[in-house]
């Protein structure tokens, strides 16, 4: 299968992580596969870090360390490019901007399930356009 570069919103991880074979869960699941190489930094996968060991979620420490390992180990770390753009949540910005920094250099998406927190591009895109783009790419 043809390589895909993105930068993963927390909220698919987390999503991922509360159902099992749903949409966000395949999207990961291509992560394992390396399918999906995941866009990274350090305040990408401190949010990361934060949010899937929050209570609320319930995740035991051993699951949550092992979504960590496999974004630490799988992915490509890049330095953040600042986009100029104004985000109603400025957590958000660092996944937008990484996605851009990719950009400049190879074809790159940013999957969200909150597309309306981003700006309008063809590169953010849902889980399951991301799957559609996987399954196109590899007919």
């Amino acid at each position: 299968m043809k390589k895909i570069f993105a930068t993963i919103d927390t909220n698919v991880i987390v999503s991922s992580m509360l159902k099992e074979h749903s949409i966000p869960w395949e999207v990961v699941d291509y992560v394992k596969k390396d399918v999906i190489i995941p866009l990274l930094n350090p305040d990408i996968l401190r949010e990361y870090y934060e949010v899937i060991s929050r209570n609320e979620f319930g995740f035991p420490l051993g699951i949550v360390e092992d979504m960590m390992s496999l974004f630490t180990s799988k992915g490509l770390y890049l330095n953040r490019m600042d986009s100029f753009e104004e985000f109603v949540d400025e957590s958000d910005a660092v996944f937008y901007e990484i996605t851009l920094t990719a950009r400049s250099t190879m074809d790159a998406y940013l999957v969200t399930g909150n597309i309306k927190h981003f700006p309008t591009k063809k590169f953010v895109v849902t889980p399951r356009e991301i799957l559609d783009i996987i399954k196109q790419r590899n007919t």
